[in-house]
C-alpha cells in the first residue's frame, strides 16, 4: 500500500480549477498558461509560455486553501527561496492566485 498523498485529493482539484480559471481570465488562448506539479507537501507552478515550462514558484500546503506559504524560484541558483525579496511580492497573499498574480511581476511574459 502507498502513502496517502499529503496534499488531499479535493485540495488538488481546487488548485486545479484556481488554475484553469487563472490562465483563462488572464492568458485568454495566448499559448501562455500555468500549470501546477505536486509532489509531496509541495506544489510547484510553472509557466508554459510557447511550448516551454518554466519554474515559477513552489507553494507549501499549511493544511488551508488561503494560508499556503511561497517561495519563489531564483534563476541564478535554480532553487527556491522563501526570504527574496522580489516584485510582486505583495501579491502573494498565501493564495494559488495571489502566487500566480507575483509570478507575473516577478517574471513578466
Amino acid at each position: 500500500m502507498g502513502r496517502k498523498p499529503i496534499i488531499p485529493h479535493e485540495v488538488r482539484t481546487e488548485v486545479e480549477r484556481i488554475v484553469a480559471d487563472f490562465n483563462r481570465r488572464t492568458f485568454r488562448n495566448s499559448g501562455i498558461a500555468y500549470s501546477a506539479h505536486y509532489r509531496g507537501k509541495y506544489i510547484y507552478l510553472k509557466r508554459n509560455e510557447y511550448g516551454d515550462p518554466t519554474p515559477i514558484c513552489r507553494l507549501t500546503y499549511t493544511g488551508e486553501m488561503d494560508a499556503w506559504k511561497f517561495a519563489i524560484y531564483k534563476y541564478s541558483d535554480e532553487r527556491y527561496s522563501d526570504h527574496e525579496m522580489f516584485p510582486g511580492m505583495g501579491e502573494v497573499g498565501g493564495t494559488v492566485e495571489g502566487a500566480m498574480r507575483a509570478g507575473l511581476e516577478a517574471y513578466p511574459t
